[in-house]
């Protein structure tokens, strides 16, 4: 069996992100078994100076290799919620605390605490910007209705999604889509 070490990356957000993190492991000879989001699987033959050059190189392309322990689990609240939202087909069974609890090995007090402090938000915020921008995404995509939509983002009602993506955009669902169908509408006819 191979011994891991695990290394955070902070603002590692898309394929691109990848790709360059896997481009510049290659560059300093740094073996990986996996480099997903936000972190990467490091088999444990790592020297100081390739550290030390991976954090440099990768500020250059303005990602940053995390040290912090408290920034660390930060991140892996923000990577749970993301991942939960945005790439699980089905949502959670249990409610978000739990979910957060029992996946980091921590009390959700103190990741709540944690999480308010370095970020000036609270999880519950940050979960519920991220359902409305998913929301945002499956409304713009136009291939499923509110109540499926609500569904698949585990509202209880589509009267609940709808009062809390016009408490966060402003909007209601359908002036959402009237605004994105119109702004289609006049770039076709350019």
């Amino acid at each position: 069996m191979v011994d891991l070490l695990k290394l955070y990356i902070k603002n590692m957000v898309s394929f691109r992100c990848k790709m360059v993190v896997e481009s510049e492991l290659e560059k300093l000879g740094i073996n990986y078994t996996n480099v997903g989001l936000r972190e990467v699987d490091i088999i444990v033959k790592i020297s100081k100076d390739q550290l030390y050059n991976l954090a440099a190189n990768l500020k250059l392309s303005g990602l940053e290799l995390m040290v912090d322990e408290r920034k660390i689990l930060v991140e892996r609240i923000i990577t749970s919620v993301i991942e939960l939202v945005h790439y699980k087909n089905d949502q959670i069974k249990t409610n978000l605390s739990d979910y957060l609890s029992q996946k980091l090995n921590h009390n959700y007090t103190y990741l709540s605490n944690l999480f308010s402090e370095v970020k000036g938000t609270t999880i519950d915020q940050f979960y519920i910007a991220n359902k409305i921008e998913r929301a945002k995404e499956l409304i713009v995509y136009d291939e499923l209705n509110m109540t499926e939509i609500a569904k698949k983002l585990n509202y209880s009602s589509v009267a609940h999604l709808s009062h809390q993506f016009k408490k966060v955009t402003g909007l209601t669902p359908s002036h959402f889509k009237k605004l994105k169908l119109k702004r289609r509408i006049s770039l076709e006819d350019l």
